[in-house]
């Protein structure tokens, strides 16, 4: 029983003390006047009774009510029921207040209270002060408290003869039960009656209405927002006009955290002079009037629920947590449910009649009954994590957080980690756990109702039933019997208020209210207490826990094979068969990655530990170890899976010998994972065994039938087998009846179990967290934990003795190593707080305490010393055999440098090679070695993870492309060890993300850097890997030279350089006349007598060209090499130059090739012959260079064959030049003659450009580009954007506004391609200049030039080595996204502004393009001329020309454009130290980019495939060949490698050009060859150039891992699989499918397209048959000719094959590949014998000739061969040989007879001249002839020398042959 009431007390308005206008509140009388001693009296009472501030009124107020709450000091809640009525104020108060302050308490309370207009007439300027009675008391009865005050008031209004004290007498003396459900019926001796409720449970809060009324005010969402606010500890304050609505909306939320209790600051109603409190730190739930809303804004960590806006308010830096799905969403639409029924029906058709709502009071326990359930699903199965710690005195329970989480499989969600951590949870534990108490409705839901509750989660209707059965007994709980015994209490009149009352509240008499409470006192002392035995119970554990949400854990789901294989190779490992333990170890730490694998791992091992202790061999122990670090490397600090727990007993078990009396046990070998460090995995696992003790402590010995290091939460609950929770319920019914000294025995039995253990673990964790090797001590303070351990620990502990003890540890115990002191301290400090905390939770005595303290320091010491003698003995075992290192396959030429040095590569951020989105397997990481050899950096090395087998990885890239290199600090793979690590980036998209292993020495990985920096920056271009191959060159030891064959190519370029610098500077030479000689004589070497001089004159005749016999040899040979350059052979081919020495034809053509240039002394980077203008005279040339900048002057570059318009190309003009020839500087000062003079000259040339095209040599009269019509020129038109001219009024847009990206082009240019053809009209410049908009500022051009500028914008050189290492960084990250998918790849790739560079560039060139075929001429010159300037004049070439598009044709222009016009191919790749500053700059890299796009656009325009641009892509930065070395002609002659290659035939020799490479591979394989290729001869490309439509090259993001780039071809022909039936094992023949993977296998190799394949099939068949096989390109062309003629059904006609061009343009250019269709017809080649490969027909031969565009043989290169006639013959070897089968070549232009080992053989095995040839006669055969040939097929061949033995293959072959090789001698 308790009292009704504690205290009644008067409260009226008194003055403030300092004067001010506020009153206060003051106590006029409280009863009874002596505290209580078991309650004193509430402080501060006064405040709460006018939460606003109290203050006086202008008019009588209606009486209000309210309950405020007070929480005392021991968390008691205090209810002060508050009755507020109002009086007239007497006069000595009025004279207090002056006017002022009525004004402010009228403001305030118009603000405040809702006001009722008088009808009573009250005196003008009467005031009203207010008086509240207040009930306050511990018990919750509201309705009781108001019908109380209400009566007392009512006595008083309407004086009612009934004596006060004695109704404050009885209510002060009422007594009720606390709970139970009885029911009480009060009187206050008034004639009232009032019957009391007592709820049936005392534990569950009794919310009335509140819960209902709080959903009602701010829906659901809100509410579950506050609801999770409130269980993660934030702010949350309650803001409303009504008093009574704030406390009913605390009360709601806190009946919603049940059973959770809130135990932070909650204070319903808070007055107004305490706002302050709302500035607190700490979590609170606290309603304030709305009036003080403007006081809360500032308040930046408190959620505001506005009660009467139905709003709440989070802040931003708030973040609640929401409930875990699927509970979230499954909470949410019961709530609807039960708030609003209606909505399941609102779409019915027939809607059944309207069902009663239920009343507010049952809807609020429907409400709370979801919640119940919430927490029931949430909080299932937590007495299965409880630990009970001690029994005796008390129960001590600790909740096991990480293995809850871990077995809900909810450790990634945050609001259950909040709960968990929280303050109300730890509550909940101390209550909840007990195992002995009574019970409520929660402990039987979670315990009985949990089954029930997952099996209706997919129906509705069940449960609401649910729902609703819950909520009944919620009800019942709070309203036991439905017949409540009616009210009857008088209640004051209708407005009572406004009357005038005849005298204030009376002053009560004390001593009456004193003595009625008196007398009660002393009867309720005689009478017996009235004891209510509690029903206490052992509290049922439930079912024991499962997951929230099954959730399949992807790979990794355990099946029963998986565990199998865990079974078998332990008990492998165990039985010493250790071969098959290998076998299954892979598959054994793949299966670990999974839960359940890694618990039954744990399991076997406990089988095989006898005594505590098993010893094992070497072997053994290094796989035990292995598969517990497996285990342990995923487990997360908090360990919620129990692994660590359940592997800590067996790492101080599983141990080897060392030596006597040494030995390691596994803990060493284990110490790297963050969960040894975590302070609560110790607490958790020290807690789970200190339960087992106990429990065995109180279990008869015959139950004992388990060992004490049982692991947590294995025990089923079995009748037989009872849980420490069981026994401790036991425990706790038993104690009452036991006597004191068997208690006090127990609770010691108790103390020294806990107190043992804690010296147990003090061992445990010092032989986990020191490290066997006390110099890796920075790994162990880099561990979560130990390092900041110091400063937070998360210790609750105030009695702490560890600091003082650790710090004196490390002076007293007299270390001398202050490296190992630091760890030990470290170690000491970690144990001293973990005792601390155990201990003193536990209840350890402060002597045992203390105790511990000193032994802690002792054991740490002691296994130091153990260890050192550990480590001593394990460094002298033999190393572990690592994976046998895999030797890269090497070049032919290309050396090791520095040997493997074992690392792990490392995934780079591609998703590619480690199995991400992509599939695939997990190649990375990859353990291996890394080679550096003097071309490349190779790894070779196998995956770490062993399920991907045994695939070999190989990345690599050649040294010259290495960008960027630096240091890291990764961990290992395997090991989880800090290594030291190299990261390489290369510039052909690799890169080398490497971890050194630990046995290579800091020294090696310094050695390979500086070997690495050697190689990749030498000193001289002479020490790169194209020049040291195939000789034995060393920087510093001087070239070997050839005395005795004549002077050697190095010789001759000496000679060449030293003439050039003779006639540099020399003007005029002495006139001579040129005969040509013989073009036989043009390639001889000179002989080495010949003299040195060359005498060529400045001012030569256009028509003295070619080299004569008047030059000396040696300057023939010059002359006769120039000639032979790319750049001569294109420009004949083009017609802009001639050999020919008629004078009349020369004059007629408008240019001429000028050998002005041929000693590079005007321009050291162009080639030594140019084309200028007939008209220009050389010595000209040389004022004209001045004018540019490098001296590079416009020289014509190509010509249109239609339009005759031709393209120059120059660097950009100096500050004189065109600009200064455009200002109009009339009167030129005396020092500008030079410069003037140069200026004329330069307009002279630029004149003669001009007049040289046919069109305008006679042309009068000036339109240029601003004669266009407007309606091109508007804001976007074509031209508007483009050029710059302020003579026309028509162009107002920004001048190259369109080149820089800014182009607002309308809709049928949409793709950046041109409009309309027809947009240029016949009014234009006859030359354009295309400069920098930098440059050519200021200009004015004159109106009558015949040429105009178009200033452009361009990027300079440093932007694009700024954009592409921004692309390289976009394609090969180095580290993994933060958010890994596509958006971030294009986002990166976007910042790059690579694509946009491209878009300039296709942009320039086809604006240049489309002023060529519109006949003006462009010159275009910007930056030096050698790195846009190339990059564009080449596109426009290659857009303009088809014959570019060929193999034949790209070669030429890359050595014309690139080559000799001297693009810097060494500055730009930094290819020696001295570039190393300037870096890597990708120009031609760019250019081949703009080819791809093009080539992606135009697929049949292009003779080469997508294989060949990358294949030079890589190459032109590899430095394998010589051909990309130099920065131009000059540099190359100057070495000596210019005419290298037109030297004798050199052996089997690495090729040193790359295009002798591509042609010698070109005949063995088509992968340079595109199929598609079918041209259209006129066809000028236009491709689309915006950014949409352009594609990222794969290039940049594809590799290859198998077998590493595919564009070294001899490294990438990996040895062939053997065939089916030969498989070496002799097994039964597999299958030879295979499984292709990206990014490991070459796509094209392993998945050939369908034509490689016939090829190859082709070429199969044919050696099989013993044929020599046929060239593929002649097949192809054959099967071309054939279907041409096939789709001519009378032989002419157009031709309808699928690869001739009659395909319309818009399809063509959006790329047509091959269809399906004609395929297979097209290459079903007839086998027949008499098909031979020497039997094409002449007509097939020319479609083949005609259908590859080889227009130009005459031009081809001298080192190409002439095959007039080709097959295989038999020839009889010289005397004693036998006769062989050879490929034989008939050459008519070279009059031989070659022969060859076989059809692709590209080294010729010897030559017949035909000259020598005497006779060829029939022969006979001989000795060793072919049996199965007719005799007639036999002939003989007689030369001078000798006598050669032919056979055919038949007779007709050997009659072709005779007549072949006489028609050859008599044409001769």
């Amino acid at each position: 029983m308790a009292r009704l009431a504690d205290y009644f007390v008067l409260v009226a308005f008194g003055p403030h003390p300092r004067g001010s206008g506020e009153g206060q509140g003051q106590i006029l009388q409280r009863f009874p006047e002596k505290d209580w001693e078991d309650n004193p009296f509430p402080q501060g009472i006064e405040l709460f009774c006018q939460p606003s501030g109290w203050q006086l009124c202008p008019e009588r107020n209606p009486p209000t009510f309210f309950v405020a709450v007070l929480t005392d000091i021991n968390s008691e809640r205090h209810y002060c029921a508050c009755l507020t009525f109002w009086e007239p104020v007497e006069p000595t108060q009025e004279v207090v207040c002056t006017e002022d302050a009525t004004k402010r308490e009228e403001e305030a309370c118009e603000g405040g209270q809702a006001q009722l207009s008088p009808t009573a007439p009250a005196q003008p300027g009467q005031l009203f002060a207010p008086k509240t009675l207040v009930l306050v008391s511990r018990l919750d009865h509201m309705e009781v408290f108001r019908n109380s005050l209400g009566l007392i008031y009512a006595i008083h209004v309407e004086g009612l003869n009934v004596c006060l004290e004695n109704v404050i007498g009885n209510l002060l003396t009422c007594t009720v039960p606390l709970a139970g459900g009885s029911q009480r019926t009060i009187s206050l001796g008034a004639g009232d009656r009032q019957v009391i409720q007592t709820p049936l449970a005392d534990s569950l809060p009794v919310s009335r209405c509140s819960v209902a009324l709080l959903f009602r005010q701010l829906g659901i969402t809100n509410v579950l927002s506050l609801f999770c606010a409130a269980l993660t500890e934030h702010k949350v304050l309650f803001l409303s006009r009504s008093y009574q609505r704030l406390a009913d909306a605390c009360r709601g939320l806190l009946a919603l955290l049940f059973p959770l209790r809130y135990s932070f600051t909650y204070v319903p109603i808070l007055p107004a002079q305490l706002l302050e409190v709302l500035s607190t730190p700490t979590p609170f739930i606290i309603g304030v009037n709305a009036a003080f809303q403007a006081e809360t804004q500032e308040l930046l960590d408190v959620i505001v629920a506005d009660l009467d806006g139905g709003t709440v308010t989070v802040p931003e830096c708030v973040h609640i947590p929401p409930l875990p799905e699927p509970l979230q969403s499954q909470t949410h639409n019961v709530l609807s449910m039960v708030l609003d029924p209606e909505l399941e029906l609102a779409d019915l058709a027939f809607p059944p009649p309207t069902t009663s709502a239920s009343s507010l009071k049952m809807q609020d326990k429907e409400l709370r009954a979801v919640f119940l359930r919430l927490f029931a699903q949430l909080l299932q199965g937590y007495r299965w994590c409880l630990h009970i710690v001690r029994i005796h005195p008390e129960p001590v329970i600790r909740f096991h957080k990480a293995a809850f989480l871990g077995q809900r499989g909810l450790v990634e969600d945050d609001f259950l980690m909040k709960v968990l951590e929280g303050m109300a949870f730890a509550g909940f534990v101390s209550e909840r756990g007990v195992p002995y108490r009574s019970t409520d409705l929660f402990d039987e839901l979670v315990a009985h109702e949990v089954a029930r509750m997952r099996a209706d989660e997919n129906h509705p209707q069940r449960v609401l039933r649910h729902v609703q059965e819950l909520a009944e007994q919620l009800y019942k709980n709070e309203n036991p019997y439905p017949a409540v015994t009616m009210h009857k209490v008088q209640r004051p009149g209708e407005a009572s208020h406004l009357r005038r009352t005849p005298r204030p509240f009376p002053r009560l008499d004390e001593g009456t209210i004193q003595w009625i409470v008196d007398q009660a006192a002393a009867k309720m002392q005689s009478a017996p207490p009235a004891v209510k035995a509690e029903r206490k119970t052992t509290v049922p554990s439930g079912p024991p826990m499962t997951a929230i949400l099954e959730r399949c854990s992807g790979p990794h789901i355990n099946s029963a094979r998986r565990l199998e294989v865990v079974r078998n190779c332990i008990s492998y490992v165990f039985e010493g068969k250790m071969l098959e333990a290998k076998k299954l170890l892979p598959a054994v730490l793949r299966a670990l990655k999974g839960r359940a694998a890694r618990r039954c791992l744990a399991q076997e091992l406990h089988l095989h530990v006898q005594q505590n202790r098993a010893v094992l061999d070497h072997q053994q122990f290094d796989f035990v170890v292995r598969m517990m670090n497996c285990c342990l490397q995923d487990c997360t600090s908090l360990d919620e899976h129990g692994i660590a727990a359940a592997l800590l007993p067996l790492v101080t078990a599983f141990c080897r010998k060392l030596s006597p009396g040494v030995t390691q046990f596994a803990y060493s070998c284990v110490q790297e994972h963050v969960v040894w460090s975590t302070p609560q995995f110790w607490e958790a696992m020290f807690y789970g065994d200190v339960q087992t003790h106990i429990r065995a402590l109180y279990l008869e010995p015959s139950e004992d039938g388990e060992s004490p290091s049982q692991e947590f939460g294995e025990a089923q609950y079995q009748d037989d087998q009872r849980s420490a929770l069981d026994v401790a319920s036991e425990q706790r019914r038993l104690w009452p009846t036991l006597s004191r000294e068997k208690q006090q025995e127990l609770v010691q039995k108790e103390e020294s179990t806990v107190f043992s253990q804690a010296i147990h673990y003090a061992n445990r964790m010092s032989y986990l967290l020191l490290p066997l090797d006390s110099s890796k001590s920075r790994l162990l303070r880099e561990r979560a934990g130990l390092g900041d351990l110091e400063s937070a620990s998360n210790s609750l502990i105030t009695n702490s003795m560890a600091g003082s003890v650790a710090e004196s540890y490390d002076t007293e115990s007299g270390f001398e190593d202050a490296e190992t002191c630091d760890v030990a301290g470290a170690v000491v400090r970690f144990i001293n707080r973990f005792v601390d905390k155990v201990c003193t939770e536990s209840g350890v005595t402060s002597d045992h305490l203390k105790g511990l303290h000193v032994m802690v320091p002792d054991i740490v010491q002691m296994h130091i010393e153990t260890l050192e003698a550990v480590h001593r003995e394990s460094k002298r075992l033999p190393p572990i055999q690592k994976p046998k290192l895999l030797r890269p396959r090497l070049l032919p030429g290309e050396e090791c440098v520095l040997d493997g040095l074992r690392v792990y590569l490392l995934p780079d951020g591609r998703e590619a090679g480690v199995g991400g989105s992509g599939g695939g397997p997990a190649l990375l990481p990859a353990e291996g070695a890394v080679f550096l050899t003097t071309y490349r950096v190779i790894f070779t090395g196998m995956p770490t993870d062993p399920l991907v087998g045994e695939q070999v990885v190989v990345r690599s890239f050649p040294v010259a492309t290495l960008t960027k290199e630096k240091r890291i600090s990764v961990q290992t793979p395997v090991d989880q060890l800090l290594q030291d690590g190299l990261q390489l980036r290369s510039c052909t998209f690799q890169l080398l993300k490497m971890a050194f292993d630990e046995e290579v020495g800091s020294d090696s990985a310094e050695l390979f850097r500086k070997q690495l920096h050697k190689l990749r920056y030498p000193p001289d271009i002479r020490g790169t890997f194209a020049f040291t191959l195939g000789l034995a060159y060393t920087p510093g030891r001087p070239a070997r030279t050839a005395k005795d064959k004549g002077p050697s190519l190095r010789t001759l370029s000496r000679n060449l350089v030293k003439n050039a610098k003779k006639t540099i500077g020399r003007q005029y030479v002495t006139r001579k006349k040129y005969n040509p000689p013989g073009l036989e004589h043009r390639g001889q070497p000179p002989s080495e007598d010949q003299e040195d001089e060359i005498s060529v004159s400045e001012e030569l005749e256009p028509s003295t060209l070619t080299p004569s016999s008047a030059l000396k040899p040696s300057d023939r040979m010059t002359m006769s090499s120039l000639v032979e350059r790319a750049c001569c052979r294109d420009y004949q081919r083009l017609g802009l130059g001639t050999l020919s020495s008629s004078l009349s034809r020369a004059k007629s053509e408008p240019f001429r090739i000028s050998p002005v240039n041929r000693m590079y002394a005007i321009c050291r980077s162009y080639p030594g012959l140019l084309i200028v203008p007939q008209s220009i005279q050389d010595n000209a040339l040389q004022r004209v260079s001045r004018c540019y900048r490098q001296n590079r002057f416009p020289v014509v570059c190509w010509r249109s064959g239609r339009s005759k318009a031709v393209l120059l190309r120059s660097g950009g003009l100096h500050g004189k030049g065109v600009v200064g020839l455009f200002k109009a500087q009339n009167a030129p000062s005396p020092g500008q003659a030079q410069a003037d003079s140069s200026s004329l000259e330069q307009e002279k040339y630029l004149q003669a450009v001009v007049n040289s095209m046919p069109r305008y040599a006679d042309s009068t009269g000036r339109n240029t580009l601003s004669g266009f019509s407007s309606a091109h020129m508007g804001g976007h038109g074509k031209w508007g954007s483009v050029r710059v001219s302020s003579r026309s009024s028509g162009l107002g847009a920004d001048v190259g506004s369109r080149l820089a990206g800014r182009d607002l082009l309308s809709p049928p240019q949409a793709n950046g391609t041109p409009s309309d053809p027809g947009f240029l009209r016949p009014q234009r410049a006859a030359l354009y200049i295309i400069g920098d908009k930098a440059q050519l500022k200021g200009v004015r051009p004159d109106p009558l030039q015949q040429w105009e500028l178009v200033p452009i914008e361009v990027f300079e050189a440093r932007q694009v080595k700024a954009s592409f290492k921004k692309l390289l960084k976009a394609c090969v990250p180095g580290c993994p996204a933060a958010e890994p998918g596509p958006a971030s790849f294009l986002r990166s790739l976007e910042d790059s502004e690579w694509l946009i560079q491209i878009h300039k560039l296709l942009q320039i060139s086809v604006l240049v393009v489309e002023l060529l075929d519109s006949g003006s001429s462009v010159l275009v010159s910007l930056e030096d001329g050698w790195d846009i300037t190339t990059q564009v004049v080449s596109l426009v070439q290659l857009l303009s020309d088809p014959f570019y598009r060929t193999l034949e044709g790209f070669r030429l222009l890359v050595e014309k454009e690139w080559l000799s016009f001297g693009h810097r191919f060494s500055h730009r790749g930094a290819h020696t130290l001295a570039g190393q500053s300037s870096g890597f700059t990708p120009v031609f890299l760019q250019f081949l980019d703009c080819v791809h796009q093009v080539h992606l656009q135009f697929p049949m325009e292009f003779e080469f495939s997508q294989f060949y641009l990358k294949f030079l892509g890589y190459h032109h930065a590899s430095r394998r060949f010589r051909t990309f070395l130099l920065d131009s002609d000059y540099e190359r002659i100057e070495l000596g490698l210019l005419y290298e290659e037109k030297g004798e035939r050199r052996g089997q020799l690495a090729c040193r050009s790359v295009w002798e490479y591509v042609d010698r591979l070109s005949k063995r394989t088509p992968m340079f060859y595109n199929y598609t290729y079918a041209p259209e001869d006129t066809e000028v490309l236009r491709p689309y150039s915006n950014v949409s439509n352009l594609k990222v090259w794969d290039f940049y993001t594809e590799e290859t891992l198998a077998e590493g780039p595919p564009y070294d071809w001899e490294l990438a022909q990996g040895p062939s699989e053997p065939p089916e039936e030969e498989r070496p094992d002799g097994g039964a023949p597999q299958s030879r499918r295979r499984v292709v993977w990206p990014c490991y296998d070459s796509r094209p190799r392993v998945q050939p397209d369908a034509i490689s394949r016939l090829l190859e099939d082709l070429q199969r068949l044919e050696t099989e048959l013993g044929r020599s096989p046929e060239r593929w390109k002649d097949t192809w062309d054959r099967v071309k000719a054939v279907q041409r003629l096939e789709g001519r059904p009378d032989g002419r006609g157009t031709p309808s094959s699928l690869l001739v061009s009659s395909v319309p343009h818009h399809r063509r250019s959006l790329g047509v590949y091959l269809q399906e269709g004609p395929v297979g017809s097209t290459l079903s080649l007839s086998l027949d014998s008499d098909q031979s490969s020497s039997s094409t027909t002449s007509s097939s031969r020319q479609a083949a000739r005609r259908s590859t565009s080889t227009l130009y043989s005459q031009f081809q290169t001298a080192e190409s061969e002439n095959r007039s006639y080709e097959g295989t013959l038999y020839k009889k070897g010289a005397f004693m040989k036998p006769w062989k089968a050879r490929w034989f070549v008939l050459d008519k232009t070279k009059h031989q007879l070659r022969y060859y080992d076989h059809r692709v053989d590209t080294e010729c095995k010897g030559i017949i001249d035909l000259a020598e040839v005497e006779a060829v006669a029939p022969g006979t055969p001989t000795m060793g002839a072919p049996k199965t040939v007719d005799e007639k097929a036999f002939f003989d061949v007689k030369t001078t020398r000798r006598v050669y033995n032919f056979c055919a293959q038949d007779v007709p072959s050997a009659q072709q042959w005779v007549d072949r090789i006489q028609s050859c001698l008599s044409d001769a």
